[in-house]
């Protein structure tokens, strides 16, 4: 997301003048979609639009065993969607215009729980994760479908679990980006503990944003709900991509600044 800083000449009547040229790169920071257990890249698209629109690079996908490739609902596991989800962030970061030093992440549910175990595994700048999901470590190779019929499962969600014990609680307390951290008030899939769990984990984030959208279950089954997050995530996004811009563009005037003062002193001015 580097910043061009350029010399111009612009004539004028009595000659010519000087100024400065300040444009953003070709590249343009990239948000990686990942939906939900059960959902699909549809649910991402308007958000996604939204987020295109202050200046970045989207991508959208649907995880195996959904959609097209739904047949895999009652086989596929965590390892394979692991897998879907690195395939599509070593995609992104290969597009030409996508700034691989500026990618943000952005996980509903399972899709949050997949989020985080990729911050451990790529390099992510920013992770936004709405009601993420946790899961036991145990039965990493099971089929998905097979790990909510775990009858410890409902209390797992509300104790509390020490990020040393946990691979996406770790793999968040490795994160050192920005994070926003989305918790709906009447999630009964993901309550409050599991959201206290990944903010404990994220105590080594550089920021932690945590928002609470009130009247809110674990779908965002109500359209206020559902704006009320686009909302959040959008302004949360702008405030992100924007910081980086302005701290590039002044560390370029810094720059030049420097490089004038060294020239005027070695030319004696």
């Amino acid at each position: 997301m580097d910043i061009r800083l350029d010399p111009v000449e612009i004539g004028t009547g009595g000659g010519q003048i000087s100024g400065t040229l300040l444009s953003p790169a070709p590249v343009m920071p990239g948000v990686l979609f990942v939906h939900g257990w059960g959902g699909s890249q549809e649910h991402d698209l308007g958000r996604a639009r939204q987020v295109a629109g202050i200046g970045c690079h989207c991508l959208t996908f649907d995880l195996r065993g959904h959609e097209r490739t739904a047949a895999q609902w009652e086989t596929v596991s965590r390892p394979q969607n692991l897998e879907d989800l690195l395939a599509a962030y070593d995609w992104f970061i290969a597009h030409r215009y996508v700034d691989p030093a500026a990618i943000a992440v952005v996980g509903i549910s399972y899709g949050g729980y997949l989020a985080s175990l990729l911050a451990a595994l790529r390099p992510v700048r920013w992770l936004a994760l709405r009601s993420p999901a946790l899961y036991k470590d145990e039965g990493w190779e099971l089929p998905k479908r097979k790990l909510h019929e775990d009858p410890g499962l409902h209390a797992f969600r509300r104790g509390p679990v020490a990020w040393q014990d946990n691979r996406a609680l770790a793999a968040c307390h490795g994160f050192g980006g920005d994070v926003l951290l989305v918790e709906a008030e009447h999630d009964e899939i993901v309550p409050h503990p599991v959201i206290d769990n990944y903010a404990t984990a994220l105590a080594t984030a550089n920021s932690l944003t945590r928002r609470r959208i009130p009247g809110a279950d674990h779908a965002f089954s109500g359209k206020p709900q559902q704006k009320a997050y686009t909302d959040v995530l959008v302004a949360w996004l702008t405030e992100m991509v924007r910081t980086a811009r302005e701290r590039q563009a002044g560390e370029k005037v810094a720059e030049r600044k420097r490089i004038q003062r060294a020239e005027d002193i070695a030319g004696g001015r």
